[in-house]
């Protein structure tokens, strides 16, 4: 198996071309992540009117679940089989999904629409951030590929607040669109948009960007396709999902059989899929990419940072709440600097990076300067004033900014261009794992040190909220510590 590092790729793309090629590319990845957070707000509305309480948490669970599962697959598959129609089938998935989403008239049709949806956007989440890697050489990757991160985070970020502007305030289109309907819109919003960016790649998206992994004949790829192992990742995935989005719905639920079953059924399955990936001649996830310090450091990083940034982002607006009585708009609107600090993070270390060539060093200061800010999280309490609250989000943000910058640009700059697509799926698929990881974990401590106070009283939830800020703290500090391991590959230097 060629493991060397990547190369240049056979085609350089330059001016206009280039130029609306990533706007497509970003503009549908902005699209795809949106839809993951922009459901919620809406769920009252939808649940109104379709009677459908009970199944209420599969609309969003069933879009996390198959734009997750989805992603080993694709991303090997992208190597195999290359990358633009595998993208271009994701994106009509998703905007066919988005359709069918719209025009719903049950909760079932609702979930079952959402799944499909997901299907397309767990495609074009994966694939996104690979052709980023093919189309920049390495010297090019790390002011390109903060982009997709930044523009993921964001898009987290920002759909609870658009869906609940649109579910409150979107345009009426009678008879299509009326006064309790308007949550529609979350999901035509996707048509126009998506149709632009889906024309432009379709023109404009070279089919030979990406090298593709040596095959004797076209056969033998089919041959050598790794189903079991297909079904292995992806049964293993749905169980540890819903294992964990069931124990965080409430305390009690981590001691259930339901959960357990679900965990232990993770467990199992994840042991069955190690093996078969053992033993097949094309793994969905070659093994031996974890024996590369540098790939195994980023891909714990992936992990961690998305755990940091789902606990953050839920945990911040309550305790603007709970603290500081502000109302849930208002507390969305003051998370803002966060939002922002994220981006800025982001940039400033992704242009440090451009100049140094090199990134473990701009990454360890960020990473530091996060576990700065959640540190003094540790310590909110009243009477702490509003500004010394903004200055710990401004610092955790420039911190996990800064690892964003990074996430990409070091697995695939040591990996062959033939592995892009799978190095860069392990990254997002653990991501997505992390975000359900970190509400799972800080959401259980929150919980069970309300439980053991016995009480619910304004200085009780501080505590607890304390507790889960102390959480993030330890995954900041196992992300200092995989930070050491991130040594700076040679090849990120520039020829000549």
């Amino acid at each position: 198996m060629d493991s060397t590092p990547s190369t240049l790729p056979k085609r350089r793309l330059q001016g206009l071309m280039l130029f609306s090629i990533l706007a497509a590319l970003l503009s549908t990845l902005f699209l795809e992540a949106l839809d993951n957070t922009m459901v919620g707000p809406a769920l009252p509305q939808i649940i109104h009117q379709f009677q459908g309480a009970d199944r209420y948490s599969w609309v969003a669970t069933a879009y996390l679940l198959s734009s997750t599962i989805v992603i080993p697959v694709v991303g090997k598959f992208s190597d195999q089989f290359g990358r633009k129609w595998l993208l271009l089938g994701g994106a009509c998935l998703f905007l066919l999904g988005s359709l069918l989403c719209g025009i719903s008239q049950t909760m079932d049709q609702l979930i079952a629409f959402r799944a499909l949806q997901g299907l397309g956007a767990g495609m074009g989440i994966t694939l996104v951030a690979t052709l980023i890697g093919d189309i920049f050489p390495p010297e090019e990757r790390a002011k390109w590929q903060m982009s997709v991160n930044i523009v993921y985070a964001l898009a987290n970020l920002l759909g609870p607040g658009l869906g609940g502007w649109f579910t409150d305030h979107g345009p009426l289109l009678t008879p299509f669109v009326t006064n309790m309907t308007r949550w529609r819109w979350i999901f035509y919003l996707n048509l126009p948009l998506g149709i632009i960016a889906l024309t432009t790649l379709l023109l404009l998206l070279p089919s030979d960007i990406s090298e593709r992994s040596p095959n004797p004949d076209g056969r033998s790829i089919f041959k050598r396709i790794d189903i079991t192992g297909s079904l292995l990742c992806m049964s293993a995935t749905t169980c540890l999902l819903l294992g964990l989005t069931w124990g965080s719905s409430q305390p009690s639920a981590w001691t259930s059989p339901q959960v357990d079953g679900m965990l232990v059924a993770a467990a199992m399955l994840l042991l069955f899929f190690l093996y078969a990936e053992h033993r097949a001649s094309e793994p969905i996830l070659p093994l031996h990419l974890f024996r590369n310090q540098v790939f195994a450091a980023d891909a714990t990083l992936a992990l961690l940072v998305y755990m940091i940034l789902l606990g953050l982002a839920i945990y911040l607006p309550l305790s603007l709440q709970v603290i500081w009585g502000l109302s849930a708009t208002s507390a969305g609107i003051s998370i803002t600097p966060f939002l922002l600090s994220i981006t800025g993070g982001a940039t400033l270390a992704g242009w440090l990076i451009a100049i140094r060539k090199r990134y473990q060093a701009i990454l360890i200061v960020g990473i530091s300067i996060m576990a700065c800010g959640v540190f003094f999280l540790t310590r909110i309490a009243p009477p702490t004033n509003l500004l010394a609250l903004i200055i710990c989000m401004v610092l955790a943000g420039l911190g996990i900014g800064s690892i964003f910058s990074v996430l990409y640009l070091a697995a695939q700059n040591v990996l062959p261009l033939t592995q892009l697509g799978v190095g860069s799926a392990v990254i997002r698929y653990l991501g997505q794992v992390g975000s359900t990881l970190g509400v799972a974990l800080i959401g259980a401590v929150v919980n069970q040190s309300l439980i053991s106070s016995g009480k619910q009283t304004t200085a009780t939830f501080v505590i607890a909220l304390q507790h889960g800020f102390l959480a993030v703290l330890v995954f900041c500090a196992i992300a200092l510590l995989a930070a050491c391991f991130l040594k700076d590959p040679p090849v990120i230097q520039s020829p000549g």
